[in-house]
């Protein structure tokens, strides 16, 4: 429970305070880091799939055939005595424990290989914005993000032993879909049919120049493509069963491998809290803004673009000049990268609607890019950390961060000049509890996915969820399919601003000056793990930590 978590910290303080080492036990162990570090890189060989007809192989027959190997796996894990280990070598025992929960969870319970036809789409236009693709994933992604057209003769010959994995893995598909999840069923369909519409543009981009290899496989894939749309359509008037994990699943799922330490009813209880904090403290911010001239939007790209270059301009100078974090040459550019374009009234979604009013609450959310430019040029020593970790675990960490530092900016001075742009962090505030409490009640199987979704256009402020109705699928599809998603934005926010405070009250209890740059530099340092095991290594606080 979440009260419970709460006032168990004073007891926590008085213990822990300060000293921020691992507690020897009184059996020394002969275990190492080093061991873990063996037994990781054969559990990551594992996770890998074994080839079948050239595709990964997500068939009944490979996961029993393997069952005997994962559980060796797992009691050599568990075998480790880790106590008279330093904390970081033990955050790095439970991210591996955390990763191989997920193998066992996706075997038993969510099963996407066998319930969710968006298991099966490879091709990637875009490159996400936290370390790996949201949402339950195969192994031999397309990531087209990644080619520079024209293809060179080598970047051509890579892109067709990639898109080479599809026709097989579409005819496996048929074989593997048995599950009877209705929702999961009907809206994978529409993910398939994107996925060949890209198939289709990308031929007509490489036609005039490519060989006649690589048109054959885009072809072929094509030719996949509508044969397991035809087949699932088929398939979809026999699928009645719910798409939800329900709330005992959803709450194992959330504790034991994205080490949220929370319930399905407490991350209710909280998204409901930031759903009426944030509604109330926009209604604040428009009774003090009341004299103030109304927000206009850019109406034409010069006007976007001015915004933008002023947006990207007074963040950077913020973040220098209030030492709100420590400046890396990559920073700017990869805001500049990511700026966006104008986009006409009529079709703008949810958050250009926002960025056409001011680009800054947005691009503050682009925090999410200084981490993954951290991440390609300064990668963490321990190998455990390096890259994405598997399953999403990294969800609360990274899309939690994002969405705090939209606050933290504000009440740090980002908006002093601009009260309008308050506004706008209240109002992307409210969509993400409003989008992720849908999402908790379509995982405990109490609404529809379209019920949730009603949730999360209804209580989006000024409408702005009603104009376009893509991402409002896109997100409560992707929240289905992948537990606790939806909820991340708030939860890793919830977690980290609880962090921030534990780790200030030290600072203070020290009588040291707080530095937030610090905590921010720290917290990096870190890297993209679960919040719960960041807070252990910033404070030694492990009561969020469980083995």
């Amino acid at each position: 429970m979440i009260t419970t978590v709460v006032t168990m910290r004073p007891i926590i303080h008085l213990i822990l305070a300060f000293a921020c080492v691992a507690v020897p036990s009184t059996n020394a162990s002969a275990d190492t880091h080093a061991d873990l570090l063996d037994l990781f890189a054969d559990w990551r060989e594992f996770e890998v799939p074994p080839l079948l007809d050239g595709a990964p192989d997500y068939t009944a027959e490979q996961f029993a055939a393997r069952q005997d190997e994962f559980l060796r796996l797992r009691a050599r894990l568990e075998s480790l005595q880790i106590d008279d280990w330093s904390i970081p070598e033990q955050v790095d025992w439970h991210i591996v424990r955390a990763e191989i929960n997920g193998y066992d969870f996706n075997e038993r319970v969510l099963q996407p290989w066998a319930r969710d036809p968006s298991f099966y789409s490879t091709v990637w236009t875009y490159r996400s914005d936290v370390p790996a693709h949201e949402g339950p994933t195969h192994h031999a992604l397309v990531d087209l993000w990644t080619y520079k057209f024209p293809l060179s003769e080598s970047e051509e010959q890579r892109l067709i032993r990639e898109l080479g994995v599809i026709p097989p893995l579409m005819r496996q598909a048929e074989k593997n879909l048995i599950g009877n999840a209705r929702e999961l069923w009907v809206a994978g369909i529409r993910d398939i049919k994107a996925e060949r519409a890209t198939l289709v543009s990308l031929k007509d981009k490489v036609v005039s120049s490519a060989s006649a290899e690589l048109v054959d496989i885009i072809d072929a894939s094509i030719d996949a493509s509508d044969k397991l749309i035809a087949w699932l359509e088929a398939q979809a008037k026999n699928k009645t069963g719910p798409s939800g994990i329900g709330k005992d699943n959803y709450t194992w799922y959330q504790q034991n491998v994205h080490l949220v330490p929370m319930t399905w009813e407490d991350e209710v209880r909280l998204l409901e809290r930031e759903l009426a904090r944030a509604w109330s403290n926009l209604k604040l911010e428009e009774q003090r803004n009341r004299d103030l001239p109304p927000a206009v939007a850019a109406g034409s790209p010069e006007e976007y673009d001015a915004l933008a270059e002023d947006a990207i301009r007074r963040i950077m100078r913020f973040l220098k000049e209030k030492e709100i974090v420590t400046i890396a040459d990559y920073m700017e550019p990869v805001l500049q990268e990511r700026k966006g374009a104008f986009v006409p009234e009529e079709t703008r979604n949810f958050f250009w609607i926002a960025a056409h009013y001011d680009p800054a609450p947005l691009y503050s959310h682009f925090y999410h890019w200084f981490e993954l430019a951290r991440m390609d040029t300064q990668p963490h020593e321990s190998p455990v950390r390096q890259g994405a970790l598997l399953y999403n675990i990294f969800d609360s960490r990274n899309e939690g961060t994002a969405t705090a530092v939209e606050e933290i900016f504000m009440h740090a001075g980002l908006y002093d000049d601009r009260p309008r742009s308050r506004e706008l962090v209240w109002i992307m505030l409210a969509q993400r509890a409003a989008r992720g409490l849908g999402s908790l009640y379509a995982h405990a199987n109490e609404m529809t996915m379209e019920e949730a979704g009603g949730i999360h256009m209804e209580w989006t402020p000024r409408g702005w969820m009603k104009t376009e109705k893509d991402l409002l699928i896109f997100e409560q599809h992707l929240y289905l399919r992948q537990p606790g998603y939806g909820t991340s934005y708030v939860t890793g926010k919830y977690l980290l601003e609880g962090t921030l405070m534990d780790y200030a009250k030290q600072v203070e209890d020290r009588g040291e000056a707080f530095e937030l740059r610090r905590f921010f530099y720290r917290l990096n340092a870190i890297d993209s793990i679960p919040i719960s095991l960041a807070r252990w290594e910033l404070t030694c606080l492990h009561d969020q930590v469980r083995r």
